[in-house]
């Protein structure tokens, strides 16, 4: 299982341009099984399935695909539009520019340009008039058209840089989970820098891919992870194979044919560690299992490796600053 969870902190950002519209969206969190005490609790996590159809139904119930962020609304229908607009493109370079195009056309859409440098290509979002305090819509702009444009070429498009106007956030760990390349804060942008010869590249997606694609999108793109080049990705995709196994550094290593010295090394660098990846990967599978009441809390602690439940209990509160048990009865 590769799924990942998402960090409350964006489902308690995405709710801010909700109450800054004056929703009330109690019944909302009820009808999705998000428990307002869960989202209160800075390391506590929720299911993507749960956090996209928390975007799709404040989609609905603001009439706003920008969700209350943006200098003004952007109509329900308007990203399906777009998409239907640059199906047809030759190549990735005439979707991208008759995308932005499209959205240049409302006057009050943040603006996105596509600019050249040596061999590279940057795509470029001014979020200076957005009212967008935890970033939320710039963030989900610059993750939807890179992973849109990857899903259009059937490739990932692999990011060299990614640079925000704004200093490091508090979330600023789950950037990873966003981008997987190079940050760089307080810039005088914000932009995803790529290699310009993904531009040159096919569309090979069609109508009939873009229905199925639109029943869940752009919500999914935001909440489904990134599979990026660093060694984190790599190793987190490594793991999730068998999560009934776990391997210790040496095996890993050894299965990557680098010295144990030389991952530790590699991590550090990404800002990573083995036994962070390792907790990751075993909180998000439990969340999973918790969520569905598939399996007795006794099983889940076995099958993440733990000797005693009560292991699992210390470790699992240390994850999300909740217990097993409380985080089941608050999901179902």
């Amino acid at each position: 299982m590769r799924e990942r969870t998402i960090a409350s902190h964006f489902a308690r950002a995405v709710l801010g341009g909700a109450q800054r519209r004056g929703l009330d969206y109690s019944s909302l969190l009820q009808q999705l099984g998000i428990s307002p005490e869960l989202l209160e609790e800075p390391r506590a996590r929720i299911a993507p399935e749960q956090f996209t159809r928390l975007i799709q139904q404040l989609w609905l119930a603001l009439d706003d695909e920008y969700l209350g962020f943006g200098h003004g609304p952007s109509k329900p229908g308007s990203f399906a539009m777009m998409c239907h607009a640059v199906i047809h493109c030759r190549n990735l370079d005439k979707a991208l520019n008759r995308g932005l195009l499209f959205y240049s056309l409302f006057p009050d859409a943040p603006r996105l340009t596509l600019t050249r440098e040596d061999d590279m290509i940057r795509l470029s979002l001014d979020d200076s008039q957005l009212w967008d305090p935890d970033h939320f819509l710039s963030e989900s702009l610059l993750v939807i058209w890179h992973r849109f444009g990857s899903w259009l070429i059937g490739q990932r498009i692999r990011l060299e840089q990614a640079t925000f106007s704004y200093p490091r956030p508090e979330h600023g760990a789950e950037y990873d989970l966003l981008f997987s390349c190079p940050l760089t804060f307080s810039t005088a942008q914000s932009s995803l820098l790529f290699h310009s010869r993904y531009l040159n590249m096919p569309l090979l997606q069609d109508e009939r891919t873009l229905k199925h694609f639109l029943e869940h999108s752009p919500a999914d793109l935001l909440s489904r992870p990134d599979d990026g080049n660093s060694l984190s990705s790599q190793l987190r995709r490594l793991l999730s194979r068998d999560s009934s196994r776990w391997p210790d550094l040496d095996a890993v290593a050894a299965h990557l044919h680098i010295s144990p010295q030389t991952l530790r090394r590699h991590l550090r660098e990404e800002g990573s560690s083995f036994q962070e990846l390792k907790d990751q990967l075993r909180r998000d599978i439990a969340i999973y299992h918790l969520g569905r009441a598939d399996l007795s809390l006794q099983q889940i602690a076995e099958q993440l490796g733990f000797s005693e439940p009560s292991a699992f209990h210390r470790a699992f509160k240390k994850w999300t600053g909740l217990t097993p048990g409380a985080y089941r009865a608050q999901e179902n």
